[in-house]
């Protein structure tokens, strides 16, 4: 489906973004990655899959970087035609002892990114008549939770972002949507279980559990692989009028 396509996925040297880069490279889009840690092995994962892959090790706190990321992606695959913004952090604190340094990180990587990125990739879209923008968002772009003020303003943010640019692109062949997962077993929130472990003094796998109890009424991680499903669903032309939404995969969490 999307043969001669490239995508462009920040964050995706692991977790969320390699499952959607993967799930959109079996559809044939040649692949963009980016992200810190290993590097060898997602590209090859990718490129087992039959299409040409890069990597650009762009800073996504910096819009330096990002100009020259997108200027990579024009040189060596012609454009982007799928963005998909999924580069995020987190951290967890109450408001009145969270690091200043921090909320400004996680504003800049989760938030910030998003309009650098978008800004810059939309005029090809446009000049072509086609163009997938997906923001990962998070279910905490819909609704709240304590000692995450950053992570929820950014992703709120994120998905006010997605609405505003699907209506300037609305009657074009450019559309923008937002994934809102639930929780999904990415390092990120192992880190969450292994502090819930430890905090009450129970394995992981009770951990996950307990985590997974107080908001995910399903009681299952939502995978990566589900979640580059919904990605690949989002590009086709089955969801040429699915423009502004926020679309959540979160086990029945916002359903109450």
């Amino acid at each position: 489906m999307l043969k001669g396509k490239t995508a462009l996925v920040t964050g995706s040297t692991s977790g969320i973004g390699l499952g959607v880069a993967l799930a959109l490279a079996r559809e044939g889009a040649n692949i963009i990655l980016n992200g810190f840690g290993d590097v060898d092995g997602p590209k090859a994962e990718v490129a087992a899959l039959g299409v040409k892959v890069g990597y650009h090790g762009a800073d996504m706190s910096k819009p330096a970087d990002i100009a020259a990321m997108v200027a990579y992606a024009d040189a060596e695959f012609g454009g982007i035609d799928v963005l998909v913004n999924n580069a995020g952090i987190q951290h967890v604190a109450a408001v009145q002892d969270f690091p200043v340094e921090k909320w400004d990180a996680i504003i800049a990587i989760n938030l910030s990114s998003a309009f650098h990125t978008t800004r810059l990739a939309l005029p090809g879209m446009l000049k072509k008549n086609w163009g997938r923008i997906l923001n990962i968002a998070s279910v905490h772009g819909l609704v709240a939770s304590a000692q995450k003020s950053a992570y929820v303003a950014a992703k709120h943010g994120l998905v006010g972002f997605t609405k505003s640019i699907a209506l300037e692109t609305a009657t074009t062949g450019v559309t923008v949507n937002a994934i809102c997962p639930g929780w999904v077993l990415t390092p990120l929130v192992q880190k969450q279980v292994d502090a819930l472990a430890a905090k009450d003094g129970v394995d992981n796998d009770e951990a996950k559990r307990r985590l997974l109890a107080e908001k995910q009424p399903s009681l299952q991680f939502t995978t990566p692989d589900e979640l580059g499903a919904l990605a690949v669903f989002l590009c086709s032309d089955a969801a040429v009028n699915v423009r502004g939404q926020a679309w959540s995969m979160d086990g029945g969490w916002t359903a109450v």
